[in-house]
């Protein structure tokens, strides 16, 4: 197995997307294959306590494995081999072929998230081949019908999320709202993907430093506030849905399903913006179930679609840490 025609291609493979831009995959470089895992340091223990989001990041990043791989030219093929005891998700090994896919490492590079204005809507001829992603894993792609509602259930979840001490200590240790922060250039979210405007960002590193001492007088209403609305940016709310009793082996392989509908809607001109925090508080998630007519437990992922009307920046990445 060629390992250094691969680990030159590890600065695209870490393009995949992951919750608070942690990147908790790591590498450990056998033989006769490269074994995927996860860093314990790397994960949200509180804002992702059942580790779904965790799942799904490392299936985004070994999907991002396969199609910088076959792009290159190398044959490899993946094998699930869940532990969760020593950390492992699975092995790309030598296979016959190239991966089979209809992506590149140019799309993998180019895809970023957007939290900016989305134009137009998703079309029917996207919204099918998104479900078309998702069926031959038993899932399907919905659009929420009521965004109404679902701007109601987007601030009842923002403001649960910073009323919660633990959660707001999480977030503030993946932020890097500013230039001189050691992180800033490797992980986290920074105030430039956030969107945030200097003075913005000044406020809010300001707010949450406070924090202890605002948290009683209002502070999480407030804060809930500063985020905005992001149905007031245009685009369509499109949901992820699982099958039923999916086991954590099942959560990897739709992080798979997920990164192959994002770049499904990169090619077709479109850029998302996760939502996540209507399925992260179980008293919107319910909502949001009932919403669609669905179980929540089979709500997977929940993302803001649209034509970006400017390029985002691209968020930083850090490589064989």
């Amino acid at each position: 197995m060629d390992h250094d025609a691969f680990r030159a291609l590890e600065p695209w493979c870490w393009r995949a997307p992951s919750a608070h831009n942690t990147q908790p995959w790591r590498l450990r470089y056998e033989p006769d294959a490269i074994r995927i895992g996860w860093d314990p340091a790397h994960t949200l223990p509180v804002g992702d306590p059942t580790g779904r989001d965790l799942r799904l990041s490392l299936g985004a990043f070994v999907e991002t494995c396969l199609i910088v791989a076959a792009d290159a030219g190398l044959r490899l093929e993946y094998v699930a081999d869940h532990d969760e005891h020593h950390r492992w998700v699975g092995l790309l090994r030598p296979a016959p072929d190239r991966y089979p896919t209809p992506f590149c490492t140019t799309d993998v590079w180019e895809r970023r998230t957007h939290r900016g204005t989305l134009a137009g809507t998703v079309d029917a001829d996207t919204r099918a081949a998104l479900d078309a992603v998702a069926r031959p894993a038993g899932g399907s792609v919905r659009a929420v019908p009521d965004a109404g509602r679902l701007g109601t259930l987007l601030r009842t979840a923002d403001r649960r999320q910073y009323a919660d001490p633990a959660v707001v200590a999480e977030l503030r240790h993946w932020l890097r709202l500013d230039p001189a922060h050691p992180g800033y250039h490797a992980d986290g979210l920074t105030d430039r993907c956030l969107a945030l405007s200097r003075p913005a960002a000044v406020g809010l590193r300001a707010a949450l430093a406070g924090y202890p001492v605002l948290r009683p007088l209002g502070l999480p209403r407030l804060l809930a506030a500063a985020a905005g609305d992001p149905l007031a940016q245009g685009g369509t709310v499109l949901v992820l849905i699982a099958p039923d009793h999916l086991d954590h082996p099942g959560q990897v392989a739709f992080g798979r399903v997920l990164l192959r509908a994002w770049l499904t809607l990169h090619t077709a001109g479109l850029a998302a913006h996760p939502l996540s925090q209507l399925i992260d508080v179980p008293t919107t998630r319910t909502a949001l179930g009932a919403l669609l007519d669905v179980a929540p437990q089979r709500l997977l992922h929940v993302t803001r679609v649209g034509r970006p009307t400017r390029p985002a920046p691209r968020s930083a990445r850090r490589v064989r840490a």
